[in-house]
Parts: structure tokens; sequence; C-alpha cells
């Protein structure tokens, strides 16, 4: 029904250009603790710990982050187990893999993510009215 360029075209992303990104942990590294920072950061290898930041984490498909993350934005492509936290929004790319909790204002999931956990959604102030909504459950 539409070619790749329309798809691209369609999906709302947040533009991110390689020279945006101040901090890099490459495939096949691994780090352990917690993370704080103010700029854009990519994760590529395994993190386990704690991520705190008001600006954008990435996290690239051969990572495998097990975290309690609080970002502002959250682009999602690898496997993640743990809390997601995300002010502006959370970005889930195939083919990542989520298992948790994401709690975020707006979220974007593309075709092909394997996601089983809690969804909240809410602007804020209405964040203790907003219902969870179950997602992977089995019956």
């Amino acid at each position: 029904m539409f070619n790749k360029k329309e798809k691209e075209h369609m999906r709302k992303e947040t533009p991110i250009e390689k020279s945006d990104i101040k901090a890099f942990l490459g495939p096949g590294s691994q780090f352990e603790g917690k993370l704080v920072f103010n700029e854009i950061v990519r994760l590529d290898g395994a993190f386990r710990g704690e991520v705190t930041s008001h600006d954008t984490l990435i996290v690239g498909e051969s990572a495998d982050i097990q975290a309690d993350i609080q970002v502002g934005t959250l682009i999602l492509s690898g496997n993640f187990k743990g809390n997601i936290k995300a002010k502006t929004r959370v970005e889930l790319r195939s083919p990542a893999k989520v298992d948790g909790t994401i709690e975020t204002p707006a979220i974007s999931v593309e075709d092909g993510v394997l996601l089983n956990g809690t969804i909240t959604m809410s602007n804020g102030e209405n964040a203790a009215v907003s219902k969870p909504v179950e997602v992977g459950a089995k019956k």
C-alpha cells in the first residue's frame, strides 16, 4: 500500500544526528552502575543499573539493558528489562524486546517490537487518574 519512502516520511521519529550524541557505550562493552547525563547518550552494549537524564537516551539494536530509566526521551531498539519513565516520549523501534513498565505522555511502537508489560500514559496533571494498560498478558 505504501512504499518505503512514504512510510519513512509518515513516521514521527525524534530526529537525531550522529554529531548530537555526546557519549557512547559500544557493542561488546559492559557497564554496571548509575548513569547521569545532560546531553544525548547512546547505549549499544550491556548496561545494568540506573539511568537519569532530562535529555535523550538511545538504546541500539545490539544493546542489552536491565535498568530503571528516567529520561526526557527514550528511543529503544534493543533488549530492555526494567522500568521506564520518560517525560516527553518513548519510541520503540523494531526489533526491540521490552519487558517491564513504561510511563510516558507519548509512545510509538513499530511493527516487530515485542512488548510485555504495563504502559501508563498521562500528561503529568492526570497521572493520578490514568489507568495502566496491560500489554502481552496471557489469558
